[in-house]
């Protein structure tokens, strides 16, 4: 398909300091960024209006289908966020049911085991089916983030109006992007693009990668649980986040290369994040700033991904504390489970490296995004 994104400048696949300020040529990136930012911002101002809050989280994640945005025709890329739509929706209805009966929040020493297991499992099988589907950006890492995020809700919403907001901010990302279709200068023709039929190797690919996501999340997420007492951490599941994300990469070189990024760019974002943790923003205000780092997130995501994490950083600290004071500790929580996370990572992708043929004979199914 011609959805998948454009890599960030790593030449030769070795991370140079010089690479940190280098930038690939933009490719439509403004529209994407604005299609993304728009698809968050406008539910999260209407549910601050309703005094609905509660719902930010299903909101936030319904609107991360405006990512799968960057397919050039239309009916492609209706398609292509159909899909992420649909698995997405199936994630966050999982969540409700994982966070309402089976994890009951995040500070119950079981519960953090529980989700930390549950989430395991959603790391591998969503990784299978966004790769059978041919979702661009691949990969498990939103939904990662999506399930364990709303099951590690202390209380959650009634199923139905959560599952409305969610739904409901799938349906306004999929209008966002066909609105290019009133302008008949970006109109494109109303037709599909062939995706090649997946050969057996490609499959197994597939679900070779789905495999190194479970054993990442889960061996990140058991770290990150047995740390968490002495070391005071609350959001364990952040560590099962970073540790997916040198995996999304064409090689081995570039995965490394994306594991520094992930680390240097968290940091960096944690001083921006800091800033706004002292200004201690209304939720309006908050809301804008949201809208505005997920905007900057998608500019830069296919063109540097350390100046892309600049931005992902507070966008993720800020819309997981939507409503609540702003404190300095989701800084150290965030900064340690990255760590922890990455390292994991590191490992599993030295140790996928070592178990495959050479590299030359390697089918690259996931991309970064």
């Amino acid at each position: 398909m011609t959805s998948t994104p454009a890599l960030s400048p790593a030449p030769g696949d070795r991370f140079r300091l010089k690479n940190l300020f280098t930038l690939a040529p933009s490719n439509g990136d403004h529209w994407v960024g604005l299609r993304a930012g728009l698809g968050v911002l406008l539910p999260l101002l209407l549910l601050i209006a309703l005094g609905r809050l509660d719902l930010a989280p299903y909101v936030v994640f319904g609107a991360f289908v405006g990512i799968y945005s960057r397919v050039p025709g239309h009916l492609d890329r209706l398609l292509m966020q159909l899909k992420a739509g649909g698995l997405m929706w199936l994630v966050v209805l999982l969540a409700w049911f994982s966070g309402s009966f089976l994890v009951r929040g995040a500070n119950d020493p079981a519960g953090v085991w529980l989700l930390v297991g549950a989430t395991t499992l959603v790391a591998g099988v969503a990784s299978v089916l966004a790769g059978l589907l041919r979702l661009r950006p691949a990969g498990s890492m939103f939904h990662i983030f999506a399930f364990a995020a709303i099951s590690s809700m202390p209380a959650q919403p009634p199923l139905g109006e959560g599952m409305f907001a969610a739904t409901a901010t799938i349906f306004l990302s999929l209008v966002l992007g066909q609105l290019g279709r009133l302008a008949p200068l970006h109109r494109t023709p109303w037709q599909v693009t062939p995706a090649p039929p997946l050969s057996r190797r490609m499959s197994r690919a597939i679900w070779q990668e789905g495999l190194a996501y479970m054993l990442a999340a889960g061996a990140a997420g058991a770290v990150a649980a047995l740390v968490s007492g002495p070391l005071g951490m609350g959001h364990t599941y952040w560590a099962m986040v970073a540790a997916v994300v040198p995996l999304a990469g064409k090689s081995t070189r570039h995965r490394l290369v994306r594991a520094v990024h992930r680390v240097l760019g968290t940091g960096a974002g944690l001083i921006l994040m800091a800033l706004i943790v002292l200004l201690q923003p209304q939720p309006w205000v908050a809301v804008l700033i949201i809208g505005l780092m997920q905007f900057l997130a998608e500019v830069f995501v296919t063109r540097n991904y350390f100046w892309a994490q600049l931005f992902v950083t507070p966008l993720a600290l800020v819309g997981t504390s939507l409503g609540k004071p702003l404190t300095t500790g989701i800084l150290y929580d965030r900064a340690v489970e990255t760590l922890i996370g990455v390292v994991i990572g590191v490992i599993v992708v030295v140790l996928m490296n070592a178990a495959s043929r050479p590299q030359e004979h390697r089918v690259h199914i996931l991309e970064a995004p």
